[in-house]
């Protein structure tokens, strides 16, 4: 052990007293050996002076490196045996080999020695396997968080329980904004006298107020249509459980007073910011209008959204003032545009052609040259059939040209209006849809998350039987020297015929009036006949997916193709989908069928009662409460199958996510 002499601070005077003293000793012996004796011992009596304090300094060092260990040895230990940290050691079998103390009392025994981990948590074994460093499980009702130290087969063991019960409780007490919207109570009350509006008005108000008290939300009134809620977390929980059966209860309570009276409701969640959370519940009930109202939209801040309801179709309006304006608003982005093009979804149905075909017509009658995008490598045979008429009118034809050719004529200052879908993802070419500013989308179906970014105008009516039909309202309050030929007018008829299966689906009286413009204007319904003609073959192809169908749940028929290797058209799957529908006990139907070697298709209908769309929303797909369908690529029959069962339960249980 080093003397305190040697430390740096000691070392140089004494070595420098020494030296003085040796040579003062040497200089006197040289002069006077009587001094110089007397030198000497005097430097012996300093030299035994520093050798004794140094061995004293020794001695007590020792005493306290002796006592501080015996002080951390004892404090280790009792850190060891007695912390309310749980440490454990186990073989290569899994099985413990020494625990500390408040390791066993965690499990309310004397030693938990030879147990198997198993014993302990069914988790801790597949955590190590998995080689996971850290995680939390859950043992006998409380919550630890176990960390793994592989190498020397430890597990430490950290009571989380009373952080976790906080947290849970700051997350449950975030809070939430909801606003609530009668869907269609301006139109509904129009008429009314003041009584009756008064008995409706104070009945839907009672439910709400009671709604509210039940699950302890504050709801407040803001005008005669429209409500705002706060509440938390822990409500909106609660009331997801629930289903948010105050849809259900309003929409029963004003049907027996012979009144279609439905709720929307948007909700922001997720975030501390009151004025986040307000936009979020705004853009939240804006989507729940956008899908046709009377359900409940939850925006999450990770961009996903919650829908519960929407098990009605979506209510009629009264008014054409939304048509005219919408068709004037038109009118102006078009005479700003240097050109038009016309772009439908992918594999184009006769909604999308006949819909772009009067959109062409709009551009036209404006003065603005349009071009229709369609993909000749995308097209069934009722498409086929309908091109095949529109080649004999060259001068109609030569509007049609293909992705390519609308990327290199496009322009700064082209419009692109999308129809008959909204998603992005769905178009025939997305490179326009990220190529042009300018963009305009009609769409009758309901909208979803997924949506083109920042369009200059939106015409989406879940209510409309078709895009045909809108834009066939659009095209009546375009310039009264707007002439339309028979086969632009046929082919928006067979749009508006093939969607609505005839007039017999989603028809409201304001189809009926389309058909009634396009027939005054040369629209010949024989020709439509001829376009939805097919022949044995294609009968016989849908007959072998309807042989396969079999009964999921009560009331929902799901029907796939046996071989891998058949494909099938997207007219054939939606025709074996509508005729699985007309038998007897089946409210919903699912087809599933390959198209191609790497892509999938599903067609779903049903009657009403079960919302068809939000099951094809959980798959990446869309349309409406009773007529949807979606697109699957790089997946087996059986596992689309597979997926579609687990949407369908999901969708019975609750809410969905799209």
């Amino acid at each position: 052990m080093p003397s305190f002499y040697d430390k740096p601070l000691f070392r140089y005077p004494v070595y420098a007293l020494i030296g003085v003293t040796v040579i003062a000793t040497i200089f006197l012996l040289y002069f006077n050996w009587i001094i110089g004796v007397s030198g000497i011992v005097i430097l012996l009596l300093i030299l035994f002076f520093l050798k004794h304090a140094d061995l004293k300094i020794k001695s007590e060092m020792e005493d306290y490196i002796s006592t501080l260990s015996y002080r951390l040895k004892k404090v280790g230990e009792e850190a060891l045996m007695e912390m309310p940290i749980g440490i454990l050691l186990y073989n290569d079998n899994h099985y413990v080999e020494w625990t500390n103390p408040f390791m066993a009392t965690c499990f309310d025994e004397d030693t938990l020695v030879g147990r198997s981990l198993y014993d302990l948590a069914d988790s801790l074994i597949p955590l190590i396997k998995q080689e996971i460093d850290m995680e939390t499980i859950n043992l006998y009702e409380r919550k630890f968080k176990v960390i793994i130290k592989r190498e020397e087969r430890l597990l430490y063991f950290f009571d989380v329980t009373e952080q976790i019960e906080i947290e849970k409780q700051y997350e449950d007490e975030q809070t939430v904004l909801a606003f609530i919207f009668l869907d269609n109570y301006d139109e509904i009350t129009q008429g009314m006298d003041d009584q009756t509006r008064s008995t409706i008005n104070s009945e839907v108000t009672s439910l709400l107020n009671k709604w509210a008290t039940d699950y302890g939300i504050f709801l407040k009134r803001i005008s005669s249509e429209r409500f705002i809620g706060v509440l938390n977390e822990n409500i909106l929980t609660s009331l997801e459980k629930s289903k948010f059966s105050i849809l259900d209860e309003v929409r029963e309570k004003t049907t027996m007073q012979n009144v279609s009276l439905t709720l929307s409701i948007g909700i922001g969640a997720g975030i501390q910011s009151l004025a986040e959370l307000g936009d979020f519940a705004q853009s939240s009930l804006d989507l729940a209008l956008g899908r046709g109202g009377d359900q409940v939209a939850i925006k999450q801040p990770n961009g996903k959204v919650k829908f519960f309801g929407g098990k009605t179709n979506p209510m009629e309006k009264r008014t054409r003032v939304r048509a005219r304006v919408i068709s004037h608003a038109l009118k102006e982005i078009i005479s700003q545009s240097d050109k038009v093009l016309i772009m439908g979804h992918k594999y184009p149905d006769m909604d999308a052609i006949g819909a772009a075909i009067g959109i062409l017509k709009v551009a036209q009658v404006n003065n603005k040259d349009g071009f229709i995008v369609l993909d000749p490598k995308e097209i069934d045979s009722s498409v086929k059939r309908l091109l095949d008429e529109v080649k004999q009118h060259s001068e109609l034809w030569s509007r049609f040209i293909t992705p390519e050719e609308a990327y290199e004529i496009s322009t700064d200052d082209t419009l692109l209006v999308v129809v008959d879908t909204h998603k992005p993802s769905l178009v025939i070419d997305e490179r326009l849809v990220n190529r042009l500013d300018h963009i305009v989308v009609i769409d009758h179906h309901r909208r979803g998350e997924d949506f083109i970014k920042d369009p200059l105008l939106v015409y989406m009516e879940p209510y409309a039987s078709s895009t045909a039909e809108l834009v066939t309202e659009l095209l009546e309050y375009q310039p009264k020297q707007l002439k339309m030929n028979m086969i632009e007018a046929t082919s928006l008829l067979a749009g508006i015929i093939v969607d609505t299966k005839s007039f017999t689906l989603r028809t409201g009286s304001r189809t009926f009036d389309a058909a009634s413009y396009l027939r005054g204007k040369g629209a010949d319904t024989v020709l439509v006949q001829k376009f939805m003609k097919e022949n044995i073959e294609t009968y016989v192809k849908r007959a072998k997916l309807i042989q396969n169908a079999e009964m999921f749940k009560d009331g929902i028929a799901i029907a796939k193709s046996s071989d891998e290797g058949d494909f099938f058209e997207q007219v054939i799957i939606a025709q074996a989908a509508d005729t699985l529908l007309t038998m007897n006990g089946v409210i919903a139907s699912f087809v599933i069928a390959r198209r191609s070697e790497d892509l999938v298709s599903i067609s779903a209908r049903s009657l009403g009662d079960i919302n068809v769309q939000v099951i094809m929303e959980a798959l990446d797909g869309g349309g409406h409460l009773s007529n949807a369908a979606t697109q699957m690529q790089g997946i087996t029959i059986l596992q689309t199958e597979s997926q579609l069962k687990t949407a369908i339960l999901e969708y019975l249980e609750g809410g969905t996510k799209s």
